[in-house]
């Protein structure tokens, strides 16, 4: 899955003149798009929330961000392990940012009106990832459904 989409932001987002690959937007586009996918039911209004929280994130068109979700939903299967992409975001995300992530997790999986185990437990498995204390788990996920 990773190659695939850095094909996709080489193709649509890198600026030609500097091809250095940010690769903590590719996790981080990867990990909201797991939590998308990871319940195999995906209604609407995650597509939605997904289309604009990586839109803001990544700074993506709407069309861009579209994109992006069918080249992962297509390749999700290919991804051995969440900690490809937790790595990244350890190295380049600090703690705050850590945070916004992970409040963006939460409004994705809560975007449809139901939370699925399967969703809770992917971003409990990231929260572990990213070192983030429970308590820190916890307060994101009241800001996500609480906004």
């Amino acid at each position: 899955m990773i190659e695939k989409i850095k094909a996709f932001f080489a193709k649509n987002v890198i600026d030609p003149e500097n091809s250095a690959l940010r690769s903590e937007q590719i996790a981080t586009a990867a990990l909201l798009i797991e939590v998308m996918i990871i319940d195999g039911n995906m209604s609407e209004d995650e597509l939605q929330s997904i289309t604009r929280t990586l839109s803001t994130i990544l700074q993506l068109s709407s069309e861009q961000a579209d994109e992006l979700i069918l080249l992962s939903r297509d390749e999700v299967s290919e991804a051995t392990s969440l900690y490809q992409f937790t790595k990244e975001i350890n190295a380049h995300f600090d703690q705050q940012k850590k945070l916004d992530l992970m409040t963006a997790m939460w409004r994705v999986a809560f975007a449809d009106g139901h939370l699925d185990k399967h969703e809770e437990g992917i971003i409990r498995r990231v929260a572990d990832l990213l070192h983030l204390r429970h308590s820190e788990y916890i307060q994101c996920k009241l800001n996500a459904r609480d906004s």
